[in-house]
């Protein structure tokens, strides 16, 4: 899909002021600037996530893994999509922009789209699984709604307020079973006001939720959460954090669909706020392991299916205490290794694809290498 600063100063008015912002690492390519926060955020949460799938063999007769799961899942997908939804924001489908959606979204998903089933075949000897790009499979589904979600992106700058006509959208959705499964709309729609709140979003938001006394109010503010989840766990299902079901469909009267829209906005973001919160500004060991999100996301996944389809969660040693910690530690350590740089390069032919083949020349761009001093030029001397 979602800084920690030592002291919070005061203003003259004597209101709490924000926390200046780390300074950016200059780290990615081209030249652009990371801010560690949002780097550390992205990796953290891409933990929650393999862990969160590891947990799901062991959830059956364990309250307290059915607690965090649900904890987990109440808040893991709205964090990374609040701040999918920030860094859209200068999103405008110009043709570069465009470019990079196709290549960066679009292809990954057409790849792991076939690469899920195929691997369903093979590993767990179910010839008939089915190929569809049109419905997405397991983890696939984040790519679809993000490349929906990022389409929209200039419609939501012109709304007048967009967050509660997203929420409308989302409720309705929750009521409308007839929506289908193509494509996991009802995740698209349903997710869809965390996107566009972090479209809304400005850096000041993120360094408000970072003061020392908003992490100070999270620590409550979980526990609370953790009893709760505790005291749900035997009776709610988890199936209405996956947002990907109407209410109809969950069993549940037509009128609860809207009802816990806002409730799960509510609490997913709350929590969502508290993560936030206790996420290191600075510049970390695990930093740089940010940038590598989508590889920990779309690779894990075959590794938590080969355990479900070769038996490896069955023994009885693994949903016991010891044995849950077990998978909670190996589900980090493998996901953490899928987002270093050597695995990025080697599967960076799918997840960013250049294919200048594939696009026409932007006239732009054709223009401004016109007017670029050729080489051998007096403009183009080094000194």
């Amino acid at each position: 899909m979602l800084h920690a600063a030592s002291s919070s100063p005061t203003t003259q008015q004597g209101h709490p002021k924000a926390p200046a912002p780390n300074r950016p690492r200059p780290d990615a390519p081209g030249g652009k600037r990371r801010d560690a926060f949002f780097d550390n955020a992205k990796f953290l949460a891409i933990v929650l996530v393999a862990v969160g799938h590891s947990w799901e063999p062991l959830r059956d007769g364990s309250r307290t893994v059915e607690t965090l799961y649900t904890i987990v899942y109440a808040f893991h997908m709205p964090a990374f999509i609040i701040i999918s939804g920030y860094f859209s924001r200068s999103f405008d489908a110009s043709p570069g922009r465009l470019r990079r959606l196709i290549t960066g979204v679009a292809v990954p998903y057409i790849v792991f789209e076939t690469a899920y089933p195929l691997f369903k075949r093979f590993v767990a000897g179910d010839p008939d699984m089915e190929i569809s790009l049109l419905d997405p499979w397991y983890l696939t589904w984040f790519l679809a709604a993000l490349f929906i979600w990022r389409l929209t992106t200039p419609v939501w700058k012109v709304v007048r307020h967009p967050l509660p006509v997203a929420l409308g959208i989302a409720m309705l959705a929750s009521v409308s079973p007839e929506i289908g499964d193509d494509l996991d709309l009802q995740r698209v729609l349903q997710f869809l006001p965390f996107f566009v709140l972090g479209l809304t979003l400005r850096a000041e938001h993120f360094q408000w939720v970072r003061r020392r006394s908003v992490r100070i109010m999270s620590v409550p503010v979980v526990a609370a959460a953790l009893v709760m989840g505790w005291w749900a766990a035997p009776r709610m299902t988890g199936s209405w954090f996956y947002h990907r079901d109407a209410a109809q469909e969950l069993g549940a009267p037509w009128w609860t669909g809207p009802v816990m829209v806002l409730a799960l906005f509510g609490c997913s973001l709350v929590l969502t706020a508290c993560f936030f919160a206790w996420v290191p500004g600075r510049t970390m060991w695990f930093t740089a392991l940010g940038a590598g999100t989508l590889c920990g996301y779309l690779l894990h996944g075959f590794l938590v299916k080969a355990g479900e389809y070769q038996g490896w969660f069955e023994p009885a040693w693994l949903h016991k205490p010891l044995g849950e910690i077990f998978v909670t530690l190996a589900a980090a350590a493998v996901v953490t290794l899928l987002c270093t740089p050597p695995v990025r390069r080697i599967f960076r032919c799918v997840m960013e694809p250049e294919l200048k083949w594939a696009f026409r020349r932007d006239a732009a761009e054709e223009a401004r290498e016109r007017q670029r001093p050729k080489a051998g030029t007096k403009a183009d001397v080094r000194p």
